[in-house]
C-alpha cells in the first residue's frame, strides 16, 4: 500500500511506479500546467493516498479510478466528503494538515504535485497556475455548499440528486456507471445502505430508473430525477 510515507520519498519530478507517460517535461514551470509539475504514481482499491491530519504537502489529480475523501466521526461512523473521478484535482487545504482522509475505491494512477511547488510558481505572477488555482478553490467551494444541502433533502432527493450528480459527471448516455458501493454513497449522503437500496428500488418501481446490475443504473426519467432533485 502507498502512503503519505512513501510519496515523500518520491522525488516530485520523477515517475513513480507504472507512470501512464513519459518523463515529465523540464519546462512544467514555464507551461502552467499543475499537472506537468508532479509523478504519476499508482494505487491499488481501497489503498491510503493519505490520512486525516497529515501534513498537506501535495495535490493530488486523478488521471485513472475513483477516489473517496472521508472522515470517521466520533460514534465510529464514516462520513464521505466527495468523489474524485479520472481529471478531478483533490487535497487543496487552507490549512497545514488534511482534514479528511483520502482512499482509492479502485485502482488509480495519481499525479502527486508537491504542494509548495505550486504555491510558489502562483505566488511569481504566474497567471495560468493562479487561475488554475483559483478555479480549483472555486469549485471545491461550490462543492461543499452543494453538498451541505443535501442534508436537509428526503432519502428520494438525495439519491435522485446523486445519481444525475453522477450521470452529469461521467457522461455515457442514459446509463450510470458507479466505481463505488452502496455503502459508500450512504456514507457520502448520509443515509444507512438499507434506506440506499430501498430508495433505488422504489425509483426502480415508479420507472425512474432501471437497476440491469448492481453498478449500473439506466436513467429512464431524467424530468423525473430532476423534479424530486429541484
Amino acid at each position: 500500500m502507498l502512503t503519505q510515507t512513501a510519496i515523500r520519498n518520491v522525488s516530485p519530478r520523477q515517475p513513480a511506479t507504472q507512470p501512464h507517460r513519459g518523463p515529465v517535461p523540464s519546462a512544467a514551470s514555464q507551461t502552467g500546467t499543475i499537472e506537468l509539475m508532479g509523478a504519476c504514481m499508482s494505487f491499488g482499491a481501497n489503498a491510503e493516498i493519505y490520512g486525516e491530519n497529515e501534513p498537506a504537502e501535495y495535490l493530488y489529480k486523478v488521471v485513472s479510478g475513483t477516489v473517496r475523501t472521508y472522515k470517521v466521526l466520533v460514534d465510529g461512523r464514516r462520513q464521505i466528503g466527495a468523489f474524485h473521478l479520472p481529471g478531478d484535482i483533490f487535497g487543496l487545504e487552507t490549512g497545514e494538515v488534511h482534514t479528511f482522509s483520502a482512499e482509492a475505491i479502485t485502482e488509480c494512477k495519481i499525479i502527486v504535485i508537491k504542494r509548495s511547488t505550486v504555491m510558489a510558481l502562483a505566488a511569481r505572477d504566474n497567471n495560468d497556475v493562479a487561475r488554475q488555482m483559483w478555479g480549483l478553490t472555486a469549485r471545491e467551494l461550490r462543492r461543499l455548499q452543494e453538498h451541505s444541502l443535501v442534508l436537509i433533502k428526503s432519502a428520494e432527493e438525495r439519491v435522485a440528486g446523486f445519481l444525475l450528480e453522477m450521470a452529469d459527471r461521467v457522461p455515457s448516455g442514459g446509463a450510470v456507471e458507479l466505481p463505488m458501493s452502496r455503502q459508500d454513497i450512504a456514507d457520502y449522503l448520509g443515509l444507512t445502505i438499507e434506506t440506499v437500496s430501498r430508495t433505488l428500488k422504489h425509483l426502480e418501481d415508479a420507472a425512474a430508473i432501471e437497476v440491469p446490475k448492481r453498478r449500473r443504473i439506466l436513467l429512464r426519467n431524467r424530468s423525473a430525477l430532476r423534479r424530486l432533485n429541484a
